[in-house]
């Protein structure tokens, strides 16, 4: 069996079909899956290098600012209390490893449920090339008004295209990335990934070969 798209020129007029394999772009949504591997990646963002200071750690005197008794003023103990101006914080931050670890299979199974998943909604548009004569951003908004694009696209191309990224980096709702660089959190946080022919083919051949 083999899942077929349509594939489109950049006017959004069907020019053929490709065809992919169940094996990448029919298998079962799991969702448990999914989730888990989105939350690690967004941890794995995630620098830990936040340090605040606390109150053995700031400047100034440990002694006691006043007695304790008599002054009509309020106790205190030290004016590196967290209750001062410029005194130590509270529970301070110190810096911490976010870092979750996912196995390579559950990595690969949950972008192939979440692809699968984006090509049953029809949210997978296949165009045949970008072929753009410089690196004006009309052309991609022309290609966009094409589609009826007005959400978050994703543009996948099979090979770095400078005219392509650059055309694309003033349109708010766009990015570009390379097939071998997305990633499953990309496919579920957006509204629709525009292929090239060739990224789409070369994308199932990696996960067909087992090399993600």
């Amino acid at each position: 069996m083999s899942v077929n798209l349509k594939v489109y020129d950049m006017k959004a007029q069907e020019v053929g079909s490709v065809k992919l394999s169940d094996s990448v772009f029919a298998a079962d949504y799991n969702e448990p899956l999914i989730h888990q591997v989105v939350v690690a990646y967004l941890a794995n963002q995630r620098q830990g290098t936040k340090r605040t200071l606390n109150r053995g750690e700031v400047r100034g005197r440990a002694a006691k600012p006043w007695r304790q008794k008599h002054t009509g003023r309020a106790r205190h103990g030290s004016r590196r209390s967290n209750l001062w101006i410029k005194g130590g914080m509270a529970f301070a931050l110190r810096p911490r490893d976010f870092s979750q670890k996912i196995n390579k299979t559950a990595k690969r199974n949950a972008f192939i449920s979440a692809i699968s998943q984006k090509a049953r909604q029809n949210e997978v548009l296949v165009v045949d090339k970008f072929d753009f004569a410089n690196n004006k951003t009309k052309q991609m908004v022309a290609v966009f008004d094409a589609f009826k694009l007005d959400k978050s696209v994703l543009i996948v191309l099979d090979a770095a295209d400078k005219n392509v990224m650059l055309a694309s980096r003033n349109i708010p709702n766009a990015q570009v990335v390379n097939y071998d660089l997305l990633n499953t959190y990309e496919v579920v946080s957006t509204n629709k990934l525009l292929f090239t022919k060739e990224a789409i083919k070369k994308l199932e051949e990696a996960y067909t070969d087992g090399n993600n």
